[in-house]
């Protein structure tokens, strides 16, 4: 087989142990503000300043992926008909009264890879006549500069003590906007929206052009740690079904502690 088709294990585990980190902040979140704990709200807010990095890491593997898929058209489908579904059952959650409408989610991690995968499949005939580490920097320069812009109030492009322009109100006055970030809700409970994150995604894309040119070093195609390289081959399962479960271990718990107390 060829080395530019063999399976990088690196990228494997480093999904493994995002969707790992993922687990703990989201059990975190759960426990502390459905059950009322205020041990884990402070732990939630202790590594929140922690999160945007192990989903970025995240997304931007998922964009390395995409040279290596077979068909990013379906893949991009089917994550969002999962999307879709998952928002839906998140909504009848919540109008049940089962969650807190700060769990529902209008545009989360799944949506923003549904449209990013979508769009790189549209974009790939044009962005393969791209130099892969022009793309790279191009990238991470947007990325930067685009990163405060999903904000309540006071979004902006730019660097701050550098140069900024401010969002205009007009910008975020209409929902559809909602996937650029340019127009926040104030309740939700998982939000990335295409900027920045979009860039984050299509810096991994133009890194994954490396990756079928044989381009990786030699130990990234090694298996260091299997369990996370299994877990990263698994993660779409692992984030739909983490969270019902999560909260059906803390209602069987606290069951148990109000019959034996």
């Amino acid at each position: 087989m060829a080395r530019s088709r063999r399976r990088i294990s690196l990228l494997d585990e480093l999904r493994g142990l995002s969707i790992v980190l993922m687990v703990f902040f989201h059990a975190f979140y759960l426990i502390g503000y459905e059950f009322d704990i205020e041990f884990f709200q402070e732990l939630y807010a202790f590594f929140s300043p922690a999160q945007p990095y192990f989903a970025g890491l995240f997304i931007f593997i998922c964009g390395i992926s995409c040279n290596l898929s077979h068909s990013n058209v379906k893949r991009g489908l089917l994550l969002a008909g999962v999307a879709a579904l998952m928002s839906m059952v998140l909504w009848c959650a919540v109008w049940w009264r089962m969650l807190s409408p700060g769990n529902y989610i209008w545009f989360g991690i799944l949506h923003l890879l549904a449209v990013c995968i979508l769009l790189y499949a549209l974009l790939r005939p044009t962005l393969k006549y791209i130099p892969p580490l022009l793309g790279v920097l191009f990238c991470l320069v947007l990325f930067v500069l685009c990163y405060h812009i999903p904000y309540d109030q006071g979004g902006y492009f730019g660097l701050r003590g550098l140069f900024t322009v401010s969002v205009p109100m007009a910008a975020t006055d209409h929902p559809l906007l909602y996937p650029f970030g340019l127009c926040p809700v104030s309740v939700c409970g998982d939000y990335f929206p295409l900027l920045p994150w979009f860039f984050c995604f299509l810096g991994g894309s133009f890194v994954g052009v490396w990756a079928t040119r044989g381009k990786f070093p030699k130990w990234t195609y090694r298996c260091l740690f299997p369990w996370l390289a299994a877990m990263g081959r698994h993660t779409l399962l692992i984030y739909l079904f983490h969270q019902p479960i999560l909260y059906l271990l803390c209602e069987v718990i606290g069951w148990l502690i109000r019959r034996i107390f």
